[in-house]
């Protein structure tokens, strides 16, 4: 296990540094390293000490915390933590890793810390062969846009994806989803093993398949067709898993 995650807290706020310093002396697997009141401020730290975890607010004279986060190489792991949530969106488009929208409670910010904690300990884990980089079930979940939030969506939950022109209908065995996305894209972000391209407009869950007939595929009293472009790659992986 990493012994501690090094941090920095940038924001232009005194009680916003206070109560983070507060809770970071809560946490025994954190280490605060430097409390700055902008990035400009923190930037030549930052590279001297390249902190695992940054605390960043948005809303700061000078330069903001979303434009500065494109500025890090190396980038650490960060955690927005602003008064404001309509810049969750480009917050994901950004990869970071958490989003705090003040007031936050230690209990939201401590599940937050933890969950970098526990990914950056399993990432210096040595390798062994329990640990399969193409484990079958590796990727659990996936966030798309859909309207204006992202939506968090478990993969073995997708019976199948419908295209629908310029969207894709996801359905799932709770809701169907619509989301503005191609196939293409989609296919990247799920696990390979598990999907196929049935037709151009259809993508299968294979493990959802009640049964083939005559071309066809019977998922949860939905037909669906197999098209002749898609059917020789998809009979081939069926072959592959039996």
């Amino acid at each position: 296990m990493k012994e501690k995650l090094t941090c920095f807290i940038i924001d232009d706020e005194h009680l916003a540094q206070e109560i983070l310093e507060e809770y970071i002396a809560k946490v025994p697997f954190l280490e605060l390293k430097g409390t700055f009141m902008s990035p400009l401020e923190a930037a030549a730290q930052l590279d001297e000490d390249k902190p695992d975890l940054l605390f960043l607010d948005i809303n700061m004279p000078d330069l903001d915390g979303l434009s500065f986060i494109p500025m890090l190489n190396p980038k650490p792991m960060i955690i927005l933590t602003t008064a404001y949530d309509q810049y969750a969106l480009k917050a994901f488009e950004l990869e970071v890793k958490d989003y705090l929208v003040k007031p936050f409670s230690f209990e939201r910010f401590y599940k937050g810390v933890l969950r970098l904690y526990q990914e950056a300990s399993f990432k210096q884990q040595p390798e062994v062969k329990e640990i399969k980089a193409e484990s079958k079930h590796e990727q659990e979940y996936i966030f798309l846009k859909v309207g204006h939030r992202i939506q968090k969506i478990a993969t073995r939950d997708i019976l199948f994806v419908e295209g629908m022109k310029d969207y894709l209908r996801i359905h799932t065995s709770k809701e169907k989803i619509m989301t503005l996305l191609s196939f293409a894209k989609l296919e990247e972000l799920l696990p390979a093993q598990d999907f196929a391209r049935v037709h151009r407009s259809f993508m299968v869950a294979i493990d959802k398949i009640d049964h083939i007939e005559k071309n066809r595929i019977w998922i949860a009293e939905q037909v669906i067709p197999i098209s002749d472009s898609y059917s020789e790659s998809f009979y081939k992986k069926l072959r592959g898993l039996t």
